[in-house]
């Protein structure tokens, strides 16, 4: 027989507060999450009151502030824990990504749950069992969700399973955060997010909202960008060839500006479309390097300018043009050549195919198009509500498999494919020391909150990249020609 366990009495009640009261924050945080999640805390964690619980030695984790719960709380999961970060009320000491690594790697282990404290053995048994088979069928149903979302793509659907799928991941932390937060008497209203996020209105991928989007993350100034690229102002993956371990991120950009020429085939006097130029990198080295006639295309303002006062100080005036456009209008052809570098994961799954058959008007019959795209595993969300609230909102990526597709479906000929995932952890590596290194002279362009968001990108990207959970590839296509069915194949 099972006897219902007793109401605690005044006294009970009055030693379990004493007992939170002795044990301090970090000590109730720690227990609640081994209690309700089976998760034993990965790095240090030290609270406002000055308690510390978990692993000795960095990377620890810091509460500043009771806001830091109330945020978890309020916005369960990825966005809740990056605006407690970004707001300055949950800090890391030591190394971020190290921090990063270590929690992703303890969330993905099955979680065992602690053995429930209750009166009997018996029912500890029985809870035990429960909480084990609630765990197994939350497994299972987090397994199909996580499958259904891959074959949805992004559309309404494919965001409705995962707001499911994050709520299965996320429900015992949260359970934790409320139990902690009432614990703790730290209730409250939810706080308002931190004022860099990104919010942006109308209809998605309209014009307007695009203009609005790209100006969000790229109209930050020029000279923040100078004091984290290399000097030619690459801000997509570099190259590092194989067997060259002193390759300066400097060198590797150029090495991918060179493969894309060379893969373009530009000679003198071609002309080449450069879709989505960004600070103008490529579309300098071609017209400089290759005496290529280019047609550079941005949305962003800042962008634009830029490039333009660099190509007339480097005496490029007349081999490059500069236009601020969206590339739905786009003109100009038809191109020997066009190349995209990471531009195509902002124009929307939905517009993919437009964007595609804009390519293919623009190009001539036998003309190349390279596309440098980000891309993530068949079974990983990528962008993240972080990423679409700091940094890129809107953003697709795909798996590359359904890029060629697309590609392919449009009219052109797939004549290569070349996977840089490695590539990008050192590029955005480089990036981020670069970043620390010239922190001070950062202080004066961005804010604090700023800061926090660029530091988390950047160590949270390179992570993604390591753990091939995001990946990046080149592909190179042809616009077939009645008159040369056999394209000569390009040298990798």
């Amino acid at each position: 027989m099972i006897r219902a366990a007793r109401k605690p009495d005044a006294k009970s009640e009055g030693l379990a507060k004493s007992e939170d009261k002795a044990q301090g924050v970090a000590q109730v945080i720690a227990s609640l999450l081994a209690e309700h999640v089976g998760l034993n805390l990965p790095v240090r964690l030290r609270a406002w009151d000055g308690s510390e619980a978990g692993p000795p030695g960095p990377p620890a984790a810091v509460i500043r502030s009771p806001q830091a719960l109330r945020r978890i709380l309020w916005r369960p999961g990825e966005l809740g824990l990056a605006r407690a970060y970004i707001s300055g009320d949950l800090d890391v000491e030591g190394d971020l990504t190290e921090g990063l690594r270590l929690v992703l790697n303890a969330t993905r282990q099955k979680a065992t749950p602690a053995p429930a404290r209750t009166a009997t053995t018996r029912t500890a048994t029985t809870r035990t069992a429960l909480t084990r088979t609630a765990l197994t069928r939350t497994a299972l149903t987090r397994t199909a969700l996580t499958r259904t979302t891959a074959a949805l793509g992004r559309t309404p659907a494919a965001q409705a399973v995962q707001t499911a799928l994050a709520w299965t991941i996320w429900v015992p932390a949260v359970l934790a955060a409320a139990r902690a937060a009432a614990r703790l008497k730290v209730l409250g209203p939810p706080p308002p997010p931190p004022g860099c996020e990104i919010r942006v209105s109308g209809r998605l991928h309209s014009r307007a909202r695009d203009q609005a989007v790209i100006a969000g993350h790229y109209d930050v100034p020029t000279a923040f960008y100078q004091l984290i690229l290399d000097p030619n102002m690459a801000y997509s993956c570099a190259y590092y060839p194989d067997g060259q371990p002193e390759v300066t991120l400097a060198g590797a950009q150029r090495a991918k500006l060179e493969m894309i020429c060379r893969k373009l085939a530009l000679e003198p006097g071609r002309k080449l479309l450069d879709m989505g130029c960004g600070w103008g990198s490529l579309t300098v080295h071609a017209a400089r390097e290759h005496h290529t006639q280019v047609t550079a295309v941005t949305l962003s303002g800042e962008q634009g300018g830029y490039v333009r006062q660099r190509v007339r100080g480097l005496g490029l005036g007349d081999r490059a043009e500069v236009r601020i456009q969206d590339y739905r209008d786009a003109d100009g052809g038809p191109y020997d050549a066009i190349a995209s570098v990471e531009m195509g994961e902002h124009v929307g799954a939905a517009n993919y195919p437009r964007f595609c058959a804009e390519l293919h008007r623009l190009l001539r019959p036998g003309g190349r198009l390279l596309i440098q795209q980000m891309s993530r595993g068949s079974r990983a969300p990528g962008g993240g509500p972080f990423i679409e609230s700091y940094i890129a909102a809107d953003m697709t990526m795909r798996p590359v498999g359904e890029t060629v597709r697309l590609i392919e479906n449009a009219g052109f000929e797939v004549i290569g494919v070349q996977a840089m995932r490695e590539h990008y952890v050192r590029t955005i590596r480089a990036w981020l020391d670069n970043f620390e290194e010239n922190l001070p002279a950062i202080k004066d362009i961005l804010s604090e909150e700023q800061i926090r968001v660029w530091r988390l990108y950047l160590a949270g990207g390179a992570l993604a990249f390591e753990e091939g959970r995001m990946g990046v590839d080149q592909i190179l296509a042809v616009k077939p020609d009645p008159a040369r069915p056999d394209p000569a194949r390009p040298d990798r």
